[in-house]
């Protein structure tokens, strides 16, 4: 008899600055997921918030250039969810309205599963001002920062320039609080920078982090799991620019990826608990990466950030990770479904519990 596959929605795209990462990194999963295991379909939301039909959708991931503008208004994606009788779906959509606690929300209200961490860890993970207030809670180390508003930057600028220069020594990276794939992020040597590089992050949000910037080594470290996650071995980002940037990451792809990472014993030890430290710091679960500072002066390790959705694009460091953990990407795709199903039963299993305690309790009234 043989067995039923699991159906899939990929979603993708969404009302995002990393749109187009999102295409990629689906792409590269519906072209790899198993096929003797699972029947993926792909959902696109296009930049208006509108979902595209699995037809269209399909097109998008096939050729580059269709245009994902606009959804068709008329495709109502929780009654095909529930008609198709799909199992789960798989949110790939990097950044904001996907990463950061929205899209998630909007599942749990319908009472879809799904893959990946849930609305507080999307949203702790994404907002990086919250993220470091949560790293801090748990003792990790962390590069000093400033948050900055938009309110306090428009009414009080030099006030808040000025608490900036006495708590941070140059240089600085100056980056969107809500923003993700370095969407957004300057580096300032100068003092008279600082104000532009403040102004360009308020493009894409309203909560902006000043950071030290410090002379360090990019390390990164995979993570996988649920209540008892695992990490893959440490990798090294060498930017093809100054920093690891947009265009570095996605476009270029002038730099270069060091895996495993030529560190020490000790070091690839501690960096691999602090990326389980931090995963359980923001309650994260299914997947996520964990990036990291290694001071070039003081050789201290420090924690830059955690990505509840890690790129998965053929040259992003997430899979490339675990494949050098011996857990190539079809197996690896076929386990973060695996843990999002897990995770999506026991917090059902939850759910009934909770409602009929209710109904219990009103049978006593």
């Amino acid at each position: 008899m043989t067995q039923r596959k699991t159906k899939v929605a990929l979603l993708f795209g969404g009302r995002s600055a990393e749109h187009e990462v999102s295409i990629l990194s689906a792409r590269s999963v519906w072209e790899a997921a198993p096929a003797d295991l699972f029947e993926i379909v792909p959902v696109c939301v296009a930049r208006d918030g509108t979902f595209l039909k699995p037809s269209a959708s399909r097109a998008v991931l096939r050729s580059k250039g269709v245009e994902t503008a606009t959804g068709d208004g008329e495709f109502d994606f929780p009654r095909w969810f529930r008609k198709e009788a799909i199992d789960i779906a798989f949110p790939l959509i990097h950044g904001t309205n996907g990463e950061d606690g929205r899209l998630q929300g909007y599942l749990e209200i319908l009472g879809i599963p799904y893959v990946g961490s849930g609305v507080t860890p999307s949203a702790v993970g994404m907002d990086k001002a919250l993220m470091k207030q949560a790293f801090v809670a748990a003792k990790l180390p962390i590069v000093e920062f400033v948050a900055v508003s938009e309110v306090e930057w428009r009414e009080e600028q030099r006030k808040v320039m000025q608490a900036i220069g006495n708590s941070l020594r140059l240089p600085y990276f100056v980056k969107p609080a809500n923003a993700g794939s370095s969407v957004g992020v300057t580096k300032v040597r100068k003092p008279d920078a600082l104000a532009a590089a403040i102004e360009h992050a308020f493009r894409f949000d309203e909560k902006v982090l000043v950071e030290r910037g410090i002379e360090a080594r990019e390390l990164e470290v995979a993570v996988l799991g649920n209540e008892h996650p695992k990490a893959s071995v440490v990798g090294e980002i060498t930017p093809g620019a100054e920093f690891y940037d947009y265009s570095d990451k996605y476009i270029d792809d002038k730099s270069r990826l060091t895996i495993p990472a030529s560190i020490s014993q000790k070091q690839s030890a501690e960096i691999r608990a602090l990326a389980l430290a931090a995963f359980r710091a923001v309650n994260a679960s299914g997947y996520a990466r964990v990036d990291f500072f290694l001071d070039k002066g003081t050789k201290k390790i420090l924690v830059n950030e955690i990505n509840t959705i890690p790129g998965f694009t053929s040259i992003s460091m997430y899979p490339k990770l675990w494949g050098a953990t011996e857990l190539k990407y079809p197996a690896l795709i076929t386990e973060i479904i695996h843990l999002g199903i897990v995770r999506s039963r026991e917090r059902a299993a939850r759910f009934q519990s909770m409602m009929s305690w209710f109904d219990e309790v009103e049978h006593l009234g």
